[in-house]
């Protein structure tokens, strides 16, 4: 539990520590995309090719065993087997995106933007808190995503 509320502290002063945080930008701008660092690229890439083809076993391993899905309007999912099982059935079209991202040591986040097709606007944006594993493969400690509608 001290680990869990470590890393949300310091995704917490990760996110706090972007620049422009807090900017100017006008409600409903679609946002910029930056490049990311191979190693969280791969993190978004792999996430994109187990949605499409609906591999509900694969999106689970991208995910720390402790990790969260954090749905929009349902409760927290926990823990790989949860995962897994809450993906089933779950995958189509994605395309997402990087906003920004932040990695201190073994930490980092990623927020972004998805939509269904590369190219499209957004429909939706999400966070991703990360973990770096024994091997130094970013993991996944939570995905919250939610659509750009109310």
């Amino acid at each position: 539990m001290k680990a869990h509320i470590a890393v949300l502290a310091i995704s917490l002063m990760l996110l706090a520590s972007i620049r422009g945080f807090g900017g100017q930008q006008s409600a409903g701008a679609q946002q910029p995309s930056i490049k990311l660092p191979p190693a969280l690229a791969r993190v978004l890439t792999d996430y994109e090719k187990a949605w499409r083809s609906r591999d509900a076993a694969g999106l689970a391993r991208l995910f720390a065993d402790h990790g969260f899905v954090l749905p929009n309007g349902r409760p927290p999912v926990r823990g790989s087997a949860a995962i897994q099982q809450h993906y089933t059935g779950q995958g189509g079209p994605l395309a997402l995106r990087a906003f920004a991202f932040a990695t201190d040591g073994r930490v980092g986040y990623i927020i972004g933007g998805f939509a269904r097709q590369e190219g499209e606007a957004d429909i939706g944006k999400f966070t991703l808190t990360l973990s770096k594993d024994a091997s130094g493969r970013w993991l996944i400690v939570s995905d919250m995503d939610n659509g750009n509608r109310n």
